[in-house]
This record gives structure tokens, sequence and C-alpha cells, in this order.
């Protein structure tokens, strides 16, 4: 998402209709560049980068919430059930390095592998029967479509 920025913020319109024109680009962004880098690679480090594309996603959406409903927090809820499986996936593999560099434990490294591919795996699990079944990228895009659609938007303003 950070190569290809499709947010552009028009000063002149309300948070909410920049949310409305914005959010379901980044949204359609995310979905392709983390399906791409699921897509190309099995290597469990390289998972890393989707958990701060996650992140990326997820801290943006957080800046509008007061331009949508509880959808968005249900919504932000998925985004952080995946960061927190790839922060696992993440936290194993450095771990793993660190005692390979370290002390050279075979057993603990082999453990740490271990539970690293099988917090991976718990991770494209979530994704491919969850977070991005059938119709899911649709329910992201048709709802951040719809900001500034509650009378706590209507009353903000930044002008």
């Amino acid at each position: 998402m950070a190569k290809k920025n499709p947010i552009v913020w028009d000063a002149g319109r309300s948070p909410a209709a920049n949310a409305r024109r914005n959010l379901p680009a980044l949204a359609t962004v995310y979905f392709a560049e983390a399906r791409t880098l699921l897509d190309t690679t099995q290597d469990v480090a390289d998972l890393h980068r989707l958990r701060l594309l996650s992140k990326q996603m997820r801290y943006t959406l957080e800046l509008f919430r007061p331009c949508y409903g509880p959808g968005l927090e249900e919504r932000i809820g998925h985004l952080k059930r995946l960061q927190d499986l790839l922060g696992e996936t993440n936290d194993a593999v450095a771990s793993a390095r660190l005692i390979r560099k370290m002390t050279g434990s075979i057993r603990m490294r082999r453990y740490l592998e271990r539970r690293a591919a099988q917090k991976a795996a718990e991770f494209r699990t979530e994704w491919h029967t969850r977070f991005d079944a059938p119709g899911r990228e649709a329910w992201w895009i048709g709802y951040l479509s719809r900001a500034g659609r509650t009378a706590r938007s209507r009353a903000l303003s930044f002008k």
C-alpha cells in the first residue's frame, strides 16, 4: 500500500466525503497486495510484509471512526485478528533467528520454526475462510463507500 497510495485528500470536502471517496480504493489495493503476497510465497518470514500492510490499513481506518458506525469496528476487529496471527508468526520467526545466532540450540529453533509455521497456517486459514471468503471484499467496499450516513458523522466538520 505504501507504493500505491490511492488516497487523495480534498480539503474542500468533509472527512466523511473523503473517506467515501478514498477508503474503498485503499481496501481494494490492500486485498490485491495481500492476495499477491499469499499467492507468491510460502516462506513464513515473508508474511511480515502483510503484517505491515494490515497495520497500515487498520490504523488508516481508525482515523475515520467518527465517519462510520459500528460496522467499522467489526472490520477493524477482523484486521486486528489478522495482525495478531501475523505478529505471533513474526515473533516466532525472529526468535528462531535469534536463537540460531546466540546459542545454536537446534531443539529450541525447531520448536520456534514449527510454531511460526503453525501460526502462519492459522493465518492462512483465517484469511481464506473468513477475511477473504467469497463476497468479503465487496462487504468491505460497500461499507466503506457509505461513510457519513450517520447523524454522528454529519455533525463533524473540519471547515
